[in-house]
């Protein structure tokens, strides 16, 4: 496996997501709302330096838009779901 520099592990970006989403789903489901601030802070922190070294605007929309519907869904999924096992 070749891990110089600029590779990226396969389907990493995949993995990524989906467990961002659970995060996110997850503090919706326990009211840990500041946890999802964090979790975007530490991904815009990451992610800086990726979008910045590009120099690719369509890029970095591309990206900023990915997460914040990402991260939308997540969070009305868990909103969703919290009020329905309250109405349970």
């Amino acid at each position: 496996m070749d891990l110089s520099e600029g590779a990226s592990l396969q389907n990493a970006g995949k993995y990524i997501g989906i467990l961002e989403r659970l995060f996110v789903f997850v503090f919706v489901i326990t009211g840990k709302w500041e946890a999802i601030g964090f979790l975007l802070a530490a991904k815009s922190v990451f992610r800086f330096g990726d979008l910045r070294k590009s120099k690719d605007r369509k890029l970095t929309e591309y990206i900023l838009i990915g997460t914040l519907i990402s991260f939308g869904i997540s969070i009305l999924s868990g909103i969703a779901v919290h009020w329905l096992v309250e109405k349970i």
